[in-house]
């Protein structure tokens, strides 16, 4: 899953290799979607563990009702003044249908039940310290879920 090399908002290239030996959340985000908020409790999950190795990464996307309609630059912009976002956010993709992005087409083809459509934006994929995708939480499953705060805290126990 660490093999591709995305864009980041600023333009940069970043090898998710680069996060190979960290616990990665993959999240697809949008602006101006009734789940945006979840930016508060997924920055906050990123400052409560990054130093333990966890770091989530943000995929904006504009495939659901148009939610995503911003540049690279906008979604930036919101992304550090609305909810002071400190986790690396790509450049926008698509995450489902015909133009959807090879890492996205890779995730979707996992067997169940890892993989399948992208429900929605905020659906959230955990990858060990090896790459590998492990779960999923559907959109509605909010960044401080018992669940999934349990599941980060075991992956990072892995590891260390």
């Amino acid at each position: 899953m660490l093999s591709f090399t995305m864009q980041r908002l600023d333009g940069s290239k970043q090898a998710l290799s680069d996060y190979k030996g960290k616990v990665v959340m993959l999240v697809n985000t949008a602006s101006k979607c009734g789940l945006t908020p979840q930016y508060e409790g997924l920055e906050a999950l990123y400052g409560k563990y990054k130093d333990r190795g966890f770091v989530v990464l943000g995929f904006p996307a504009n495939n659901f009702a148009g939610q995503e309609p911003g540049t690279d630059g906008q979604i930036a912009e919101f992304c550090r003044t609305s909810y002071h976002i400190q986790f690396p956010m790509f450049s926008k993709i698509s995450v489902k249908g015909d133009d959807m992005h090879p890492l996205y087409k890779t995730l979707t083809t996992l067997p169940a039940p890892l993989g399948g459509e992208v429900q929605w934006n905020f659906q959230k994929y955990l990858l060990d310290r090896r790459g590998a995708v492990v779960a999923k939480f559907d959109p509605q499953t909010k960044p401080e879920d018992p669940a999934l705060i349990l599941k980060i805290e075991a992956l990072l126990a892995e590891g260390s």
